[in-house]
């Protein structure tokens, strides 16, 4: 479900994750974070087309691994949330909703 400014996504355990949605392009914080890239397929709704975590969000996305694929699946926004220092948090976090939405660009 998403309003104008969040979505939460929730992951295979049934935890909601708040995310802020965000145009592809947005310069972030140098602070650790998930994320999502997400095609809008209808007015406030998304799919997602990759899920990822990092401990600096101000890393640039267009230099993504990625990328290719993100692109060739229409992604039309970034979905970012700052989260722990601890990157087995972030994981846990990242696999959880892997685990619910199977992204095309997670393999």
């Amino acid at each position: 479900m998403a309003n104008n400014n969040t979505i939460t996504w929730t992951g295979a355990s049934g935890k909601g994750y708040t995310y802020f949605i965000y145009p592809i392009g947005t310069e972030f914080n140098a602070v650790p974070g998930n994320y999502i890239f997400a095609k809008e397929t209808t007015p406030h709704t998304y799919a997602p087309i990759y899920i990822g975590q990092t401990g600096n969000l101000s890393e640039r996305f267009d230099n993504h691994h990625k990328m290719p694929c993100i692109k060739r699946n229409g992604a039309t926004h970034i979905h970012a949330h700052t989260s722990s220092e601890k990157e087995e948090v972030r994981l846990a976090e990242e696999t959880d909703l892997i685990r619910k939405w199977n992204p095309p660009c997670n393999d």
